[in-house]
């Protein structure tokens, strides 16, 4: 095992009803004008904009407010938060939403503080040095991000995918109501329960270094998220499975899962990153799509990992070889995706990719990277572009 710094600042609150002990939270935190950012219209139509306004209204904080969030985050709203941000004299930044607000706002945040373009963050010319403070009301479990030291944004221009990580936009708090998930459309549910299994199975299949109690938190953090998921599918107003995959949510990216390794894998996220980039796809779709081809591509080299995860996770019976074993690891998996109506490949996700397309995507992918990456295997460009077309 390697030494590891395990840091989670984040105060969660958890449970129904949290949200109306959003404006204690912000006063704690020495909030004094907020931005409100927040995604698409669902958390005014669900009422929660209208409740948590309220609440601020009464306290007397001030605030201004910024939608707009999509799926894989533009930069072109980043640029029009920070510079909302600076005019009005927002100290701190609400984000009320799943990842996609998340991201944004810690974007923001590093935008207000720091001299220059935010984007030489995500583009790696340069570190931040701080961030504004961040609270977070989750709506959706998926990225991890309202306890996670990392962020993805999209820039339009060439559509680039890029994430940026640093414990500064590390959320303040976290307001978790298992609740405020109920309204979300089955795929975005599926979508979620796909990305938190992905941020702990990124850190699992590794070739440098694990520990027992890691390797059991993350296994069962893995089995959990399975059980729960195909709950949803056929009852999606079920309130202990939400708690259940909103709190894995959280622990799947607060590096829990990742203590004593190498730091993880992150292939898989990368390729994905560049079919959201290029086709906009739903990010734990797009995951789903290519862990299938990038797994059957590197577990040869990480066979002992795989043979674990297959009889551990996916309950395959220790019978025949370690390739057959780790191979029947992966198929199940691939069937646990299509029981939730994920995606295994590029045509059940709906992209009909050209060879030049991939080609694009995998120079992409190994710039983004620095030319190579990987824990399980090493991969390049050549690597990358082979799984691509794997994939189709």
């Amino acid at each position: 095992m390697f030494g590891f710094k395990f840091y989670t600042p984040t105060k969660v609150v958890f449970g129904k009803d949290t949200e109306l002990k959003v404006a204690e939270l912000v006063k704690e935190f020495g909030g004094k004008k907020l931005l409100i950012h927040y995604g698409g219209g669902s958390v005014i139509k669900s009422g929660l904009m209208k409740r948590v306004t309220d609440i601020l209204d009464e306290a007397k904080i001030e605030y201004v407010m910024l939608g707009g969030a999509v799926p894989n985050p533009h930069l072109g709203l980043v640029y029009e938060g920070i510079d909302l941000c600076k005019k009005e004299g927002v100290d701190f930044i609400l984000a009320v939403g799943g990842g996609s607000a998340i991201d944004s706002a810690k974007a923001i945040g590093y935008g207000v503080t720091n001299e220059g373009d935010v984007w030489d963050f995500y583009d790696y010319k340069r570190q931040a040095t701080a961030c504004l403070p961040i609270g977070v009301i989750l709506t959706l479990s998926a990225t991890g991000s309202e306890m996670s030291d990392s962020s993805v944004i999209t820039k339009e221009e060439g559509l680039v995918k890029r994430g940026y990580s640093s414990d500064y936009c590390r959320p303040k708090f976290a307001i978790m109501n298992p609740e405020l998930t109920m309204t979300l459309p089955d795929y975005q549910t599926a979508c979620g329960c796909t990305d938190i299994m992905m941020h702990t199975m990124e850190r699992y299949f590794t070739n440098g270094g694990n520990m027992e109690l890691t390797d059991s938190l993350a296994e069962g953090l893995l089995r959990t998220v399975m059980n729960n998921a195909k709950i949803l599918v056929k009852d999606p107003k079920n309130y202990d499975a939400r708690a259940e995959v909103m709190w894995a949510g959280s622990l799947a990216h607060n590096d829990l899962t990742g203590c004593g390794n190498d730091g993880g894998d992150w292939m898989a996220h990368k390729l994905e990153h560049e079919l959201g980039g290029l086709y906009d796809v739903a990010h734990g779709a797009g995951l789903a799509a290519v862990w299938g081809s990038w797994a059957r591509y590197v577990y040869k080299d990480c066979l002992p990992r795989f043979k674990k995860f297959a009889i551990n996770v996916m309950g395959v019976e220790d019978k025949g070889t370690d390739e057959e074993i780790a191979i029947k690891g992966i198929e199940s998996m691939e069937a646990f995706y299509h029981e939730i109506n994920m995606p295994t490949n590029l045509r059940e996700l709906g992209v009909e990719a050209t060879d030049d397309e991939l080609v694009e995507m995998a120079h992409k992918c190994a710039v983004g990277v620095g030319g190579s990456m990987g824990s399980a295997k090493l991969l390049n460009e050549e690597d990358m572009l082979a799984i691509y077309r794997a994939c189709k």
